[in-house]
């Protein structure tokens, strides 16, 4: 039991020092924005999603209404959903249903990557090790940027807001460099952007509307220009 709890907080260190920067990052931002220290903390300690916090703070900084920051999360944080149904073939049997909506709290996608990539079933043990280190170092980085961008001047704050971006493009920039298909979603999502953005005609739609339309259409069409071809064992076991 604490053998595999060790294991997988071990694993999940890498993952925790990388969200303190991160999460740092979004706290600064989130006080920026007129959030207290407190609201930010809280966010990051029931959400545990920087996209989704991200896009979330900004409607919040406009005054978006409460449908569209749930659509808005929907169509960011979909994914979590599909990563969850596939970690839980990989779970061995004496995980409850308690234990599992608790780790597809914390299942993010570096969570996820680790976990799919062991050998063998998994124990709640070692997905409790394995979680808590990213979820302490999530909620730690939002105090520790919250607190600093009350004491730090203005122009490193504003220096350091800009460093949860840098996170996305990190993010994209290998699978955009590798896949053919991943290019041309994002270009689509790019052009889709700088469109509903630019143009006058699309002046009324608000940011969180943008990003639905621009991931749902560009996903869309990217599913529909290249469809992924089926594998001869998948069609034999249809």
């Amino acid at each position: 039991m604490f053998a595999d709890y060790k294991r997988g907080l071990w694993h999940g260190l890498p993952i925790a020092l990388g969200y303190v920067s991160v999460s740092f990052a979004f706290g600064i931002q989130a006080t920026s924005l007129g959030l207290t220290p407190l609201q930010a903390v809280l966010i990051s300690f029931f959400n545990l999603t920087s996209a989704g916090q991200l896009a979330g703070l900004q409607l919040m900084a406009v005054g978006a209404p409460l449908v569209e920051m749930a659509l808005t999360q929907l169509t960011i944080n979909l994914r979590y959903a599909l990563m969850s149904l596939s970690l839980s073939q990989k779970l061995d049997k004496s995980m409850t249903t308690v234990q599992r909506l608790l780790l597809s709290f914390a299942n993010t996608d570096e969570v996820f990557a680790v976990a799919s990539q062991q050998p063998g079933k998994l124990g709640k043990w070692y997905l409790y090790g394995l979680t808590n280190g990213p979820f302490v170092g999530w909620t730690l980085g939002t105090l520790l940027g919250a607190l600093a961008g009350g004491i730090l001047p203005g122009p490193v704050t504003d220096a350091l807001g800009i460093a949860i971006y840098g996170m996305f493009i990190a993010i994209i920039l290998p699978p955009f460099r590798k896949s053919r298909e991943v290019r041309i979603v994002i270009l689509i999502a790019v052009a889709m952007s700088c469109l509903f953005t630019l143009a006058p005609l699309f002046a009324f739609l608000s940011d969180g509307f943008r990003i639905i339309l621009c991931a749902v259409a560009a996903s869309a069409l990217g599913a529909w220009l290249m469809p992924q071809p089926v594998k001869e064992d998948e069609e034999v076991q249809a």
